[in-house]
């Protein structure tokens, strides 16, 4: 009797202990996608470290009335610039841009300034085009803009 007693806390033991392993062990989080963004600013204002163009990463097309806040934000000095937003884990995906030419903002302390150059990846004028993202594979993105539109 005694003897299958002591078998009993051995078994709670090993089960305990296989449980608690599993547990222990991180569990491998899905990899997110990239998206490179090439941009084709034609505008007039000079594009530089102090005037930077800001492209930021949104998970809704909402942000095109002004009520969402970008998933990431990337900068280039380049008006023909390409940036890269790795382990994106939102789909589908969206991108704008905004070039600085104040060389006050920083693109994350709020809207851009009055008078900043806007642009979207867009396939129809004013309508953002989602990005797939799907099975965190690489996506691309081209967006062309000039001064036509600007931040009021």
């Amino acid at each position: 009797m005694s003897k299958s007693l002591s078998i009993v806390p051995g078994i709670l033991a090993a089960g305990l202990l296989l449980t608690l392993s599993q547990h222990a062990t991180p569990r491998q989080s899905q990899a997110g996608s990239t998206i490179k963004v090439t941009l084709d600013y034609t505008g007039s204002g000079t594009v530089d470290e102090n005037h930077k163009i800001y492209v930021a990463l949104w998970d809704s097309p909402s942000f095109t009335q002004g009520n969402a806040m970008p998933a990431a934000i990337q900068s280039t000095s380049s008006k023909t610039g390409t940036v890269t937003f790795s382990d994106v884990k939102t789909n589908p995906a969206y991108v704008s841009t905004a070039y600085d030419p104040t060389g006050k903002w920083d693109g994350q302390s709020g809207p851009p300034p009055a008078g900043s150059s806007l642009g979207m990846y867009s396939k129809s004028p004013g309508k953002p085009e989602p990005i797939d993202t799907a099975g965190g594979k690489t996506a691309t993105a081209t967006i062309s803009f000039d001064d036509s539109v600007k931040m009021h």
